[in-house]
């Protein structure tokens, strides 16, 4: 009598682009619904936000203003219960530019 033990994939998605990212966590709540496989997220983790202060003259001179640039990096995490056939499916989804993926899996 042997029981497998179940394995959970937990993906981490990252990006500047929010609509981007919440289109690659739709591909897989779909691929979840598709192949009936738990998902539990996405769950929304703060948004980072990196800022760069720069002076707005090249040479020195005049009025000190400056230049705020300002890049936001938005994260979501989802638990996806690892099925081979969702894994396979997860494995084809189009990511677009700009939106990094990181699929790690873990004895639950």
């Amino acid at each position: 009598m042997g029981y497998q033990m179940s394995q959970r994939a937990r993906i981490s998605l990252s990006g500047t682009d929010p609509q981007k990212v919440d289109s690659v966590c739709t591909q897989i709540r779909g691929i979840s619904q598709r192949t009936g496989v738990a998902i539990r997220g996405p769950v929304p983790l703060p948004t980072k936000k990196l800022k760069v202060p720069c002076r707005k003259s090249p040479d020195g001179e005049g009025s000190e203003t400056w230049d705020r640039w300002e890049m936001r990096i938005h994260k979501r995490l989802i638990d996806l219960d690892a099925d081979e056939r969702a894994l396979r499916q997860l494995m084809r989804i189009q990511v677009p530019d700009g939106v990094n993926i990181e699929i790690v899996l873990r004895s639950a």
